[in-house]
């Protein structure tokens, strides 16, 4: 293990909500299933208008490699197939259900047995579960890697970094059993040999709670492994360099080091579906910022509308100026509250028009924080003096490939200059350029 630390910033935690236990919310009147909640090929609608379904019942699904099924998280009536705009700018596909507050569940369900790996991806497959920290990533494909023989580490990603966020935390208080559980099945269906869960130093309880757990279980291959309470600490490359040592350029997987890494979120349901047998229908979320009367921690049907969750909320004390699916730092603002929760929500953040402030720009006084800031020592001045130019060639020499568009850059820079968003439009320079 190495002890070995990659650059990063602090930022305010803003951790309201971490001493208050999840609520599960109330089965909502309408939810509005999205076919597009993984990376890879969105699903096709399996039902049509006028279908009742129910709880766990697989409603949408594709035969592309890349993609995930999605389930009904509700019991009621299929009142139509909608297209909306999301949040990236294209457009969705929304299976709309009625419910009827019964809960029913789909007389399918069971729990999943796996006697091989190969049914054990064909369970994680058939359980909808997709990278459930932000990325998206079908889970089933990340967990059966092509070098299998050279994988031989688990680490979870409970570095719950972002400012306001919670609900992974609470989730390692709360169900730390499907933890600890998701954790032995995997490295038992994969082959590996030890596991460690990434945790920052601000959560103290979580960590001496796993720890207390895994001893009474006397279980000695699965570690804790304490993170500094800085940001990016959660980012996939930061935690392989700091856990494991090594180091992962952009475009390569983790696989290619030897390691399996996954959300603690994503861990902790195959635990729990090995369990109820119940496919990913219902997300655990964090509710915060200043425009939200009573911030909690909620577990809601996947569907469910943002202004219904925000409404469990107590509502909105203050009209928001902004509201983001996600965190402050990396989640994505919305730009209307009647939008569906989706499977890697872990946050809605609504802000008020002072605390969603941004302060105008000003001009670079060549400071060099934005560089002592980046993980991987980028220098985003010149990275956007290259795009400013349109310069693929300076841009790809610059490695802007390399930047994970975590937002320090900007965050540390005294004139707000937004520098991380412009690495992402170097990006595309580059790869329009075809520079490889």
């Amino acid at each position: 293990m190495s002890q070995k630390h990659l650059h990063s910033i602090h930022v305010s935690h803003y951790k309201h909500t971490a001493g208050c236990a999840t609520e599960v919310m109330p089965v909502p009147d309408v939810v509005k299933i999205s076919m597009s909640q993984h990376i890879g090929a969105p699903c096709k609608p399996l039902v049509q208008k006028g279908d009742y379904v129910k709880v766990g019942q697989l409603i949408g699904d594709t035969d592309a490699f890349v993609s995930a099924p999605i389930h009904s998280s509700v019991s009621g009536t299929v009142t139509g197939i909608e297209e909306q705009r999301s949040a990236a700018g294209g457009m969705d596909t929304l299976v709309v259900i009625e419910t009827d507050k019964k809960q029913e569940v789909y007389e399918g369900i069971k729990v999943p047995e796996a006697k091989d790996l190969p049914e054990f991806i064909k369970a994680i497959r058939e359980s909808g579960l997709v990278g459930l920290g932000g990325a998206s990533f079908p889970t089933h494909i990340k967990f059966n890697p092509k070098n299998l023989d050279e994988v031989h580490t688990l680490i979870v990603n409970a570095a719950e970094c972002e400012p306001f966020i919670t609900s992974d935390h609470r989730l390692m208080l709360e169900d730390t059993e499907d933890l600890i559980s998701g954790c032995q099945l995997i490295m038992k269906y994969i082959g590996l040999d030890e596991g460690f869960i990434g945790i920052e130093e601000n959560k103290m309880d979580a960590i001496e709670h796993i720890n207390e757990v895994l001893a009474a279980k006397g279980i000695t291959n699965i570690k804790t492994f304490k993170l500094q309470a800085r940001y990016p600490k959660g980012a996939e490359r930061v935690l392989i360099y700091e856990i494991a040592g090594k180091t992962m350029n952009a475009g390569e997987l983790p696989a290619q080091h030897g390691v399996i890494l996954s959300n603690v979120t994503t861990i902790a349901f195959v635990g729990q579906y090995f369990r109820t047998g119940m496919p990913l229908v219902s997300k655990r979320m964090t509710v915060d910022g200043d425009a939200v009367a009573t911030p909690k921690n909620v577990i809601a049907p996947i569907g469910t509308m943002i202004n219904d969750v925000i409404g469990f909320c107590g509502g909105y004390k203050e009209e928001p100026r902004k509201i983001l699916m996600g965190g402050p730092m990396m989640g994505r603002a919305v730009f209307s509250d009647e939008m569906p929760i989706v499977k890697n929500n872990n946050a809605i953040l609504a802000f008020s028009k002072a605390q969603s402030m941004v302060k105008e720009e000003t001009a670079c006084i060549n400071c060099g924080r934005c560089h002592q800031a980046c993980p991987f020592g980028l220098i985003p001045t010149a990275l956007a003096d290259a795009y400013a130019k349109r310069d693929a060639q300076a841009l790809s020499d610059l490695k802007v490939m390399q930047c994970m568009e975590c937002g320090s850059c900007s965050y540390i820079c005294p004139a707000r200059r937004p520098l991380g968003f412009t690495n992402k439009l170097g990006k595309a320079v580059v790869k329009e350029a075809g520079i490889k």
